[in-house]
């Protein structure tokens, strides 16, 4: 063998001593292994109809799962109900308070970083997404994947009529910026290390778009996502998201994002729509002899290009807000 070569040859006769997907791992940040301590963080408001029964699901799986210390987060999101009440004082239980409602996604960030170990679950308290499937999380997320998503199914997950086109609209949005196909944008059953999560902490919603907001940060930043099929379970009670005002705060969220971490993709696709208004401008006046049609077609050209040259602006600051 080559001089050069006997360093190498040593390092391949040894097998799982050294290999390519370890390597890979350092050089990402993928967590990879056995997973040893973890905390299950349960954001909870005015949930007492099912918070003692999901509290009960995740103490009967969690010691199955092979760990050698855990915790369940409960984060009190300013409830009313008497819901932190029902669980004070049960095993392995902490309850993080917030004087008064926050939102969804505050309340995670709250019982992230109030977590004493670095592996994190969240999931909600409503008893819709089956805690029974961690080990499956667990199993996929040693292979040195950032973050193990679970992608609802099922009919409770599609709902309405009235829901499906605004859920369509905004998984499109999402999987454009990212240039990726995402089963399940805002699922709110993940396993994810908590010391990477934190790196995107002012990218991250303090609202119901704060799995949005996570999803679009760890696939914009070239992160490992698992997203694994789940049966998705009935509500115990009505939900609190409302549909119009958060989804256009999500819609809102997600043009923001796409800004940020695609400037150039977003704002193309404003020029290409503005030169479509441009061209129906053009033949408006050529058909129908519209002088209207004509200043349309000229005013959108103009601002296509306007368009244009601000998407170069973005993709230079984005460059040096990066630096």
């Amino acid at each position: 063998m080559d001089e050069t070569m006997e360093p190498y040859g040593e390092l391949m006769s040894t097998g799982a001593r050294t290999t390519v997907a370890s390597v890979m791992a350092e050089a990402t940040g993928c967590q990879s292994g056995r997973i040893d301590e973890l905390s299950f963080v349960i954001p909870v408001y005015n949930e007492a109809a099912a918070i003692v029964e999901t509290l009960r699901e995740v103490a009967t799986v969690l010691p199955k799962c092979d760990l050698k210390a855990f915790e369940i987060v409960v984060v009190d999101d300013g409830s009313s109900d008497g819901s932190a009440e029902l669980v004070t004082g049960l095993a392995h239980v902490r309850i993080v308070r917030h004087p008064c409602n926050a939102g969804y996604g505050r309340a995670l960030k709250s019982g992230i970083a109030a977590a004493a170990y670095d592996t994190i679950v969240i999931s909600d308290a409503d008893l819709t997404y089956p805690v029974e499937m961690l080990p499956d999380f667990l199993k996929e997320y040693s292979k040195g994947f950032d973050m193990v998503v679970g992608a609802r199914t099922g009919d409770f997950y599609r709902g309405s009529a009235v829901k499906a086109p605004f859920r369509s609209l905004l998984k499109w949005l999402v999987e454009f910026t990212s240039n990726k196909r995402i089963p399940d944008v805002n699922s709110g059953f993940r396993l994810f290390d908590r010391r990477t999560a934190m790196r995107y902490d002012r990218h991250l919603c303090d609202t119901f778009s704060f799995t949005t907001s996570l999803t679009l940060a760890y696939e914009m930043n070239g992160k490992f996502t698992r997203y694994l099929p789940i049966p998705y379970r009935e509500r115990v009670e009505e939900t609190k998201v409302r549909l119009l005002r958060d989804s256009l705060r999500t819609l809102q969220y997600i043009t923001q994002a796409a800004v940020y971490y695609n400037p150039l993709k977003l704002f193309i696709l404003l020029a290409v729509g503005c030169f479509g208004i441009a061209i129906a401008g053009f033949l408006g006046s050529a058909l129908f002899g519209l002088f209207s049609g004509f200043l349309v077609g000229v005013g959108a050209v103009v601002l296509s290009v306007q368009v244009v040259v601000l998407s170069f602006l973005a993709v230079l600051l984005k460059q040096i807000m990066d630096k």
